[in-house]
């Protein structure tokens, strides 16, 4: 899958954390530690960026409301956030409307500019870190906590600080028919992991039923609408609410890129994707021709992405790994450029970037202060260098990382979704995953 959408599940969410005697957890504190110092990856914050994040915490409300005249208040909009159960912090809010020829979506960001601007050490230290870095039950924060998961984030039934992307989607075709994007304040409603999204959408009597059941009407149509213009989709058997807030993400990015592109013509951080050579596509398609009970409709195979999406959704579950791995082989990696030029391949976006996880990626932090300054920072190429090659670094890390903790006998993908807890008496530990 590609790194440009959200990976992560709450499958598991009622089995416990994976237990561990203290001897393993020393092992992967000090597999960590080896890591960190292999890719200069900064674990714990200067005490001047956490001085100055804790600053940043005090007298929020008081900032919010003489903050309200220069916004959007859109308080009394029913807003909510889905996110993995254990998500840290909430960066991003939809609200959706039926109108006439249209929907209208809200995106709505944490803004986190407001905070962290070029005048504070939290940005600068941003841009050493480049990225938050996720191994499996231990997190490397972009930002410090204290901010990122306190008043940068949209909890439920509290005013916050927000940067709205609203667009107006054509009924028929779902092409945008107006983006306004505009500081806002918002007041998330709920906050639903991705199970209980899901079971909004069965319980027609739950707050907020009819609005998620619009907002998957709406999402499972751009999903199906971007496979039909050959997007490349590498987990075709994802739940709603995942597809609810995918497509949601990927509308809201496309939209502010393209009104920096074309409404503005700045440059940005664009996400671009350089596609692989026809001779790597054929490799990649033998190699998922070759597998067992798989085979490639012969009408796809002029679009390789079609190819592998007809593939992906006829194929058994115990070959998805296999075609998804044939495909990543030969994919090059997708870089941040300060011009979109080539575009975004797997999504088959002529211009794209992010925009929505500002509190988690550098580019999102940049694209937030060019939208609301138009000020390009003179150093951007670099810094698109810069997150190009960190977020290597933290994938690469937590490749590693998980390679390592299957060594030692435990399932990587269990201690991702069910985090870790250190026992002292080793009969509790769980041996056999």
């Amino acid at each position: 899958m590609s790194s440009d959408a959200r990976t992560t599940s709450d499958s598991g969410d009622d089995q416990g954390p994976v237990r561990v005697t203290e001897a393993v957890a020393e092992q992967l504190a000090e597999k960590r530690e080896e890591l960190f110092e292999e890719f200069e990856i900064q674990d714990e914050f200067p005490p001047e960026v956490l001085t100055e994040a804790k600053k940043r915490t005090e007298g929020v409300q008081t900032e919010i409301e003489e903050a309200i005249e220069d916004r959007e208040d859109l308080r009394d909009l029913p807003t909510w956030t889905t996110d993995p159960i254990d998500a840290q912090d909430f960066d991003d809010a939809i609200s959706i409307e039926r109108e006439e020829d249209a929907y209208r979506l809200w995106v709505h960001i944490a803004d986190v500019t407001h905070y962290v601007n070029p005048e504070t050490s939290m940005w600068e230290e941003a841009i050493q870190r480049s990225n938050t870095v996720y191994l499996p039950a231990y997190t490397v924060h972009m930002l410090p906590p204290v901010l990122a998961e306190t008043v940068c984030s949209l909890v439920p039934n509290e005013d916050r600080l927000a940067h709205t992307v609203e667009m107006e989607i054509d009924d028929e075709t779902l092409s945008f028919e107006d983006v306004d994007i505009y500081k806002s304040v918002i007041n998330s409603d709920e906050r639903l992991t991705y199970s209980e999204c899901e079971d909004r959408l069965e319980d027609e009597d739950a707050p907020l039923h009819e609005e998620n059941v619009l907002a998957f009407e709406l999402a499972d149509r751009m999903h199906e609408q971007r496979k039909a213009d050959g997007s490349l989709v590498l987990n075709p058997r994802r739940d709603r609410a995942h597809t609810i807030i995918e497509e949601s993400m990927l509308k809201a990015n496309k939209a502010v890129t393209h009104t920096l592109m074309w409404d503005r013509g700045v440059e940005a951080m664009y996400r671009v994707h350089p596609q692989p050579t026809p001779d790597q596509w054929n490799d990649a398609l033998r190699e998922i021709q070759e597998l067992e009970s798989v085979s490639i409709p012969g009408s796809s195979w002029d679009d390789p992405r079609k190819a592998v999406n007809a593939a992906l959704e006829e194929s058994p579950d115990r070959q998805l790994n296999k075609i998804q791995r044939a495909v990543l082989k030969v994919m090059p990696r997708a870089k941040y450029m300060n011009d979109p030029f080539g575009g975004h391949h797997a999504l088959n976006f002529d211009i794209y970037g992010h925009f929505t996880s500002p509190i988690r990626r550098l580019s999102d932090l940049i694209n937030h202060w060019i939208v609301h300054t138009n000020d390009i920072p003179e150093n951007l190429i670099k810094l698109c260098d810069r997150a190009s090659d960190k977020q290597k670094d933290g994938e690469t890390a937590e490749r590693l990382y998980k390679q390592f903790i299957q060594e030692i006998g435990i399932d990587p993908y269990a201690v991702n979704n069910r985090g870790l807890e250190v026992v002292e008496d080793p009969e509790e530990a769980d041996h056999d995953i």
